[in-house]
């Protein structure tokens, strides 16, 4: 079957950004896994989480989700704390190195990104930027501004 020019182009700039989102992981490689920085993302993007919704995002039961946010607990990325709701659950929030962290990651993200842009003239960026968020929205989200990368797949 052959793809149509908007498909194929859709598909290099997915590629392009794959890429972007790597680079960025392998800076913090030596401190995180892939899932305890999708943790971290989920965190600083969302507030404070479950394990329950935490496994919800990495698609595992609750009891695969403890031991990556362990990790982070000890490695002093994110604290447990009591859920101010209901103080029979606990919530994990991300602390100062935590964050720092992500903010790390997600300044690699936009500086490679920044890199791509400047090789656009400034009509092309607003054309670019245009079609990006078209996109978000068709796939049915509202697009994203922080650098993170939602990766839960939905049906």
């Amino acid at each position: 079957m052959k793809e149509n020019n908007a498909i194929a182009a859709a598909l290099a700039a997915a590629n392009v950004m794959m890429r972007v989102a790597a680079r960025s992981v392998v800076a913090v490689e030596d401190m995180v896994t892939t899932p305890q920085l999708r943790i971290l993302m989920l965190i600083s993007g969302s507030g404070p989480q479950s394990i329950g919704s935490v496994a919800a995002e990495l698609n595992v039961h609750p009891s695969n989700a403890t031991r990556p946010c362990e990790k982070l607990v000890q490695a002093g990325l994110i604290v447990r704390s009591p859920d101010r709701s209901d103080r029979r659950f606990v919530q994990l929030e991300l602390t100062d190195r935590g964050a720092a962290l992500v903010d790390h990651v997600l300044s690699e993200r936009r500086q490679a990104m920044a890199q791509v842009f400047e090789q656009l003239s400034p009509d092309e960026q607003a054309k670019v930027t245009d079609a990006f968020e078209l996109f978000a929205i068709a796939a049915g989200s509202e697009p994203t501004h922080d650098g993170r990368f939602a990766f839960a797949v939905q049906p």
